[in-house]
């Protein structure tokens, strides 16, 4: 009997149970029913805080690459100045580059040379060692980004003006005005072709560097005196004099040859007539 009753209460127990855990589902459900059917809150903004909107800078044009002319002057001695400026000449060449002004002479000689940039340390390097002996080596790096940067914002702004001129130019109906559009549209074409040429020599400069070299004559050094100590160098000190001598001799005999031809015949000559007139006449009956 309190088996049963025992049974009957779990029953009832375990049925309270579940009926609970039903309602909290339910309620979990209407809950998120009614939070989806309102408005959703919006997700807040950075810097809502601050009066007013972010500024952001920019980056400068050319920042990241920089826009360098580079250029060197060398000045070097040598025994054979033509030498030298024929091997300057091949290493220019080798390297890519070419040969601008140039002026060569027996004692001097001035050219100026053109090779990549990106080749002129190794180039420099070459030419540092031709020659005799380096005298100066100068190595000079300018800076030219922001004149590059400049000169490509006043490109633009000036086709756009050109472009703005020929449009009027289109729509010119009366030859007065055809005439000064057409006056004002050759002046800013002429602007626009100076900028170009600017543009084209700042870019030459940055691609090519150059090189000016001075290649000056210089005698070459005298050999070393030789040792004349000692019984050999006397000896050879003395057969020396003795060809000095000898030569000078003969320098002499050959300067009165000439002479000798004249004066050794009137020399005997005279003699031979003095002899005569000392000879006494032999006496009558003598013989």
């Amino acid at each position: 009997m309190r088996t049963r009753w025992r049974a009957g209460l779990a029953v009832v127990g375990v049925a309270f149970v579940l009926a609970g855990c039903s309602a909290a589902q339910e309620g979990k459900m209407s809950t998120a029913d009614s939070a989806g059917s309102g408005p959703v809150p919006a997700a807040p903004q950075q810097g809502a805080g601050k009066s007013g909107p972010e500024k952001v800078t920019p980056p400068q044009p050319g920042a990241t690459e920089r826009k360098l002319s580079r250029s060197a002057r060398l000045e070097l001695t040598a025994p054979k100045v033509v030498d030298v400026v024929a091997q300057a000449r091949g290493i220019a060449l080798g390297a890519g580059g070419y040969t601008g002004q140039e002026s060569t002479g027996d004692e001097l000689a001035t050219l100026n040379l053109a090779v990549p940039a990106d080749r002129l340390d190794g180039v420099l390097d070459q030419l540092s060692h031709l020659g005799s002996r380096l005298v100066k080596r100068e190595l000079n790096t300018q800076d030219v980004t922001e004149q590059v940067v400049d000169v490509e914002a006043r490109l633009a702004t000036q086709r756009a003006s050109v472009e703005r001129i020929r449009t009027l130019l289109a729509k010119a109906t009366s030859v007065s005005e055809i005439a000064s559009v057409e006056g004002e549209l050759t002046s800013r074409e002429a602007a626009l072709e100076s900028l170009e040429q600017q543009r084209n020599s700042l870019a030459g400069s940055v691609a090519m560097a150059t090189v000016a070299m001075t290649i000056r004559n210089v005698a070459a050094a005298p050999p070393p005196a030789e040792d004349h100590s000692g019984f050999l160098g006397g000896l050879a000190g003395g057969w020396h004099a003795f060809l000095i001598f000898g030569g000078g001799l003969l320098t002499v005999l050959g300067a009165l040859a000439p002479f000798l031809l004249f004066l050794v015949p009137l020399g005997w000559l005279g003699w031979w007539l003095h002899r005569r007139r000392r000879t006494p006449a032999p006496e009558p009956g003598e013989g």
